[in-house]
Parts: structure tokens; C-alpha cells; sequence
């Protein structure tokens, strides 16, 4: 759950709602099909810079891979192979020089296809990029695709009527989360080491929790600009998905603020945990006060029980907050970026009915806005600030806060589908990510750890966060628990 762009940024990337439909969808050489091994982003760029293997190979390997099991789990928007091979057969320099990748579809990458997860962008191509692609091609990474997202991050599910459910490794019958579920499934299925996620909602968290994956949200205004001011108020941002914990904190490394730009001290490469003992405060309820799933309350119980057993003090404690007021407002906040969505998509759409371009879910938030307008945004941005104030206050006395990452494991596709009438499934969202908006609405740093599994062998995140610019105390701890339970060996039954 992610809202993903801006009117701005709409605008510069969507002159032609029928351009090119995509970038060379070539067949792929399959003698390189072991070259990525099980390694991570990290082993990965070792191997390629220490000549075992070429940046090409890699490459090969992963197409390869994506080509096995795309059709089962359907986690590509658009493959952009050509484009990955022109990159990994020039030269290449950063920390990820050379290792294959997906950018998730509402990030755009000049001259490739930026659809939006949405019907009336479906032959889009990115006009212009923003610093923070930069920041990642910089980095030596090398985008193949486009990974899949609900319509404009809207949802906690990837099912677009454009392309269809993306499905999860674990149980493809069940939903991969959203907004980022195509770079979740592609990740958690061995495809790719590491892939681009953004996060506006829970949108890193939430597919990080349903596919056994870690995923860290960073601080507003952490990484390098990326093209997208937000009405109201800026809750998203961008990052990463992966299985180890050292490539996201080298993901944060290479696209974070630096010099007269920096919002907050550099993070640097965390490389490890720290020896301090954290003030941990655990909340299992939601925040209007709903219990979790029962397994859901089993995995965070144990997950506070280990932190614990590693010498942290964990009470019980919570930032006071109103929950159905605070769900309320941040819903009108998204569907005001629905209203500008649909205000764009309609002076572009000529005859074709608004209703064969956006989803149900999108026009019934617009509707949401619609019937409030701007003079009730304006007062609940007034009182989501007054919410992030509060949450700020909170970490005087604790270091973080221990929550589940969603009420229930990963969902039956379908059952909060984009199509459902909008009383029945946004209902049904608000109850599912009841946990990790607060923290876009307070600009501060969170993380899943893939530390719980369901008797059914379904992934259980475990949700921490911090204070604003506290995201080496986040990654620190998140090492810690890796070293204590290890997570990457964990292969779902669908992989490459």
C-alpha cells in the first residue's frame, strides 16, 4: 500500500497515454542459469567484481530465471531485457555493479515503459527519470523490468485489472501484498537478489511480511530526491526489498542524502549490530484497538521473547493516538491523490469512460474526496502532524516500538481486490494494514523482519520502528536477529 506519484511527476511522464509499448522482450541465453547461485545483492556484486562471473552472466541467469516462473506468479510488468543488456555489457561501477534487478512500475526510467499498474497508461513510456533512479543506476545495478503493482500503489494487494494477480511463492493462491508485490514475489522467488520497492503506506513492509523478505522504510526526506511532491503531505518513499539485511543497508548507503542536501547525518554502511540494549516497547492490538490474527499475536510474542533473550528490555507500551480518526484522515489523504489521478486521467481519456481506464477502489476513493473536498483535507493534514508530533514525543522514552506488520498472514487473492464494492473492500484494507501508515505519516523509520511463519507455512513480518533519522538503530537490531534467527535459507514452494 503505496501511493505512488504525483500530479507533477504524472505529468512529465505521461505525455503519451499510447507511446511505445515496451523494450525488448528478447529470448535469453540459458548457459548462465546457475551464475547467481543463492547469493544476495551483495555475494552477487562480490563474485562480479572479484571475475568469477561477468555482469552479462548474471544477467542471463536472471532473465532465465523470470522466464521459469513469470507465468506462475506473474510478477513483470514489462520485461525491458535489451535495456538490461546494454547496461550489464558497458562498464559498471558502485556497490552493486553488475546485479540484475527490477524497478517497480510507478518509478520512472527515461525511455522505458511506466504503466502505473493502471489501463489508461498501459502503452506509457517514461519521458524523464528522477535523481533517485540516477542513484540507483549509479549504483551499478541492471534493471531487466518492471515489476507489477496494484493501480498507482492504491492498495495492499497486487491484482490490477492490468495484467492480472501477481501470486505469492509461498501459496499462489494467496496475495503478495502491495504496492511492491512484484518486486517481492521476483525477490522472495530467487529471481533477482534485491529489487526496488517504494513505500507510502506499507508498501515495502507489507509484501516484505507476506513473502519472507526484509524491508526497510526510511525517514522522509532520507534518500535523494525522487520526483514526486505529494498533496497534503509527503509519506512516500523509496527502497528496496531484499532477503539479507546487509542489502538494504547497502541500498540506503548508495541513494541517501549527502552533503548540503542531507536532512539528517549520513547513515552510512551499517555493517552489523551494535552492542547497545534497546528500550523496546511491544503493541500487539491495532490502533483502533483491534486484536490480530492469532497467529499474527503468537509470532510477535515470540518475536518480543527473543528480543529478550538478547538482553533488550521489552515492556508494553504505545503512542496514544484516536485510530479511527487517524484511518480516517489517512484515508482522505490517499484519496485525494486518487482525485488527481483520475482529474489527469480524464482530460486525457477523449471517449472512453472513465470506469474502463481506473479501478473501482480508485473512483470510490475519489469519491471519498469528492465528497469532503479540500477544506477537509487541509484539517485532517492538521491533525495527521499533530499524530506525527505525538509519535515523536513517544520515542523520548523508548527506543522502538514492536508491532505486527499486518492483522492476518498474507490474504486469499481476492479478498481485497481492487473490484470489490468499496464499502466491502476498503473495509477490509483499513482492518488488514492497520499498523504501518503511522509511520508515513510521522516521516520515520520502520522494518519487517521475516522472523514468523503460520502452522500453514505462510510468512509473519515483525514490524519495528523508530524515530525520524534512526534508521541505523533499526538496521543494527535487524542484524541482531538475523545472526539469532536466520531467515535466507527459507525457499517457497514456487522459486526459480
Amino acid at each position: 500500500m503505496g501511493l505512488g506519484i504525483s500530479r507533477r511527476a504524472l505529468m512529465a511522464n505521461a505525455a503519451a497515454l499510447s507511446g511505445l509499448a515496451g523494450v525488448g522482450a528478447c529470448q535469453s541465453n540459458t548457459a548462465n542459469a546457475d551464475a547467481l547461485g543463492d547469493l544476495d545483492a551483495t555475494g552477487v556484486a562480490a563474485r562480479i567484481r572479484g571475475g568469477e562471473i561477468t555482469a552479462s552472466e548474471a544477467l542471463e541467469a536472471a532473465i532465465t530465471r523470470a522466464e521459469r516462473v513469470n507465468g506462475e506468479l506473474n510478477f513483470i510488468a514489462a520485461p525491458t531485457y535489451d535495456y538490461g543488456r546494454q547496461r550489464a555489457a558497458g562498464p559498471l561501477s558502485g556497490p552493486f555493479a553488475g546485479v540484475p534487478t527490477l524497478i517497480k512500475d510507478l518509478l520512472p526510467v527515461t525511455g522505458l515503459p511506466l504503466h502505473y499498474g493502471c489501463r489508461a497508461f498501459a502503452n506509457n513510456v517514461a519521458a524523464e527519470q528522477p535523481p533517485y533512479t540516477d542513484a540507483l543506476l549509479a549504483s551499478g545495478l541492471v534493471p531487466f523490468g518492471k515489476s507489477t503493482t496494484p493501480e498507482f500503489g492504491f492498495t495492499a494487494t497486487t491484482e490490477p485489472l492490468l495484467g492480472g494477480p501477481t501470486k505469492n511463492p509461498w501459496d499462489i493462491s494467496r496475495s503478495s501484498g502491495g504496492s511492491s508485490g512484484g518486486a517481492a514475489v521476483a525477490v522472495a522467488a530467487r529471481v533477482v537478489p534485491v529489487a526496488h520497492a517504494s513505500d507510502g503506506g506499507g508498501s515495502i513492509r507489507i509484501p516484505a511480511s507476506c513473502n519472507g523478505l526484509f524491508g526497510l522504510k526510511v525517514s522522509r526526506e532520507r534518500t535523494v530526491f525522487d520526483g514526486r511532491p505529494e498533496t497534503g503531505m509527503s509519506i512516500s518513499v523509496n527502497g528496496c526489498v531484499s532477503r539479507s539485511v546487509r542489502d538494504s543497508a547497502a541500498w540506503l548507503a548508495a541513494t541517501e542524502r549527502t552533503g548540503a542536501d542531507a536532512v539528517f547525518p549520513a547513515t552510512g554502511l551499517v555493517e552489523g549490530p551494535n552492542t547497545q540494549r534497546l528500550r523496546i516497547a511491544v503493541s500487539i492490538p491495532d490502533f483502533r484497538g483491534q486484536e490480530p490474527d492469532p497467529e499474527v499475536r503468537a509470532a510477535i510474542e515470540a518475536t518480543a521473547d527473543l528480543c529478550r533473550s538478547l538482553g533488550h528490555t521489552v515492556t508494553e507500551a504505545r503512542p496514544e493516538i484516536d485510530g479511527v480518526a487517524f484511518m480516517n484522515d489517512f484515508t482522505l489523504l490517499w484519496a485525494a491523490g486518487a482525485a488527481e489521478v483520475a482529474q489527469l486521467v480524464q482530460a486525457n481519456a477523449g471517449q472512453t469512460p472513465l470506469d474502463q481506464l481506473l479501478e473501482p477502489l480508485t473512483l470510490g476513493l475519489v469519491q471519498i474526496y469528492q465528497s469532503q473536498g479540500p477544506a477537509a483535507l487541509g484539517a485532517a493534514v492538521a491533525r495527521l502532524q499533530q499524530v506525527a508530533a505525538g509519535y515523536a514525543a513517544f520515542f523520548n522514552t523508548v527506543d522502538v516500538l514492536l508491532t505486527p506488520v499486518l492483522s492476518k498472514p498474507p490474504l486469499p487473492l481476492g479478498e481485497i481486490a481492487p473490484t470489490l464494492p468499496m464499502d466491502v473492500g476498503f473495509a477490509r484494507v483499513q482492518d488488514y494494514v492497520g499498523y504501518t501508515p503511522l509511520q508515513n505519516v510521522a516521516g520515520a523509520p520502520a522494518i519487517s523482519v521475516p522472523l514468523g511463519w503460520s502452522q500453514t507455512g505462510l510468512p509473519i513480518g515483525s514490524h519495528f520502528s523508530a524515530a525520524k533519522g534512526q534508521e541505523r538503530r533499526l538496521l543494527e537490531l535487524a542484524f541482531e536477529l538475523e545472526q539469532a534467527q536466520a531467515w535466507a535459507d527459507r525457499v517457497p514452494p514456487v522459486h526459480a
